[in-house]
């Protein structure tokens, strides 16, 4: 569904940098707490037993007491984000509000996790990740399932949809905000993007290599010093610490198409920013509302996983994954 000027940013916030810093930077839980939802004191914290013996953490808030449960939605961070990411506290609060019991799930190596598992994270840990959404929807079982992820986690959250019903998870809709579906154009991206930008990424992989060698002391990442790119240091990563024979097939793994897309065997919904810095709009030609493609939101504005519209900081994004959900 594609809906020009359906996102209309007030006068100031229409740069796609300032949208992108205003997702991860708001205040969303001083916002949240003064309208009476104060998440960190309604969750609880689950470590997730998935196979292998691996181990993925999360905070599952229940659907408020005073609504029936309309179901339980999953959620999952972008790259270097965390259950406590601004974006995805945000969401998980607007759910609450609206009557879903909800999960914020952190990928390996993230949301101070580093310790959990010795094998480091990287984004074709699939299995993982559907196994750690089944365990998740069975702390709220009475309702369906729904997955949201933003950027990365955007990927892993079409993936869960496109690849949950042949491993016994079945969501009902699975959305991705900002999802991150080429990414080999979103490495390139980053490297050919905003310095700012590319530092800031940089910064975060760095920090956390070191994070993973402090609790993991073994690893040796000497290799990566003195690289500046995006694209360098991925090849290098998958080289050294994957199980994959070349950078290209690894990008493979997590490569989303169009045609896949509208082909998924669970109704899946993209809302992406034509003036994201980060995921070219290239990656979506062809995509339209069509087979299971339940809806496509194309934007003019709204940057990297930003699309808020005011001075208050509320996200257009939220209202439209509300209205998507009570869809099905």
């Amino acid at each position: 569904m594609h809906a020009p000027g359906a996102f209309a940013p007030a006068f100031g916030l229409r740069h796609p940098g300032l949208q992108a810093t205003l997702a991860s930077r708001r205040p969303a839980k001083r916002a949240w707490r003064r309208l009476g939802i104060d998440l960190d004191a309604i969750s609880s914290a689950h470590v997730l037993d998935c196979r292998g013996g691996v181990r993925l953490t999360g905070r599952f808030a229940p659907a408020p007491a005073s609504i029936a449960s309309r179901g339980l939605v999953v959620l999952i961070h972008g790259w270097e984000g965390s259950h406590d990411s601004s974006y995805v506290y945000s969401m998980a609060a607007q759910l609450h509000r609206a009557g879903y019991a909800t999960f914020r799930l952190n990928l390996r190596d993230h949301g101070g996790t580093h310790h959990l598992n010795e094998a480091m994270f990287h984004s074709g840990r699939m299995d993982e990740v559907l196994d750690a959404v089944g365990a998740a929807h069975a702390l709220a079982p009475e309702g369906p399932l729904l997955v949201i992820g933003f950027s990365l986690g955007g990927n892993f959250a079409l993936r869960v949809g496109l690849q949950g019903p042949a491993r016994g998870v079945y969501p009902r809709l699975a959305v991705g905000v900002s999802p991150s579906i080429n990414p080999e154009a979103t490495l390139h991206g980053i490297d050919g993007g905003p310095a700012l930008f590319r530092w800031y990424f940089m910064d975060k992989w760095r920090r956390t290599l070191e994070a993973k060698r402090s609790a993991w002391p073994h690893y040796d990442f000497s290799g990566f010093r003195g690289v500046r790119g995006f694209v360098e240091m991925t090849r290098r990563f998958v080289a050294d610490f994957t199980e994959y024979d070349s950078y290209e097939d690894y990008l493979a793994q997590y490569t989303l198409s169009p045609g896949m897309l509208m082909q998924s065997p669970t109704p899946l919904a993209v809302i992406t920013a034509r003036d994201d810095s980060v995921i070219p709009i290239r990656d979506f030609e062809g995509l339209c509302v069509r087979g299971s493609m339940l809806a496509y939101e194309l934007t003019d504005r709204g940057g990297h996983c930003g699309f808020i519209e005011n001075w208050r900081f509320d996200s257009w994004a939220e209202r439209r994954v509300l209205d998507l959900l009570a869809r099905v």
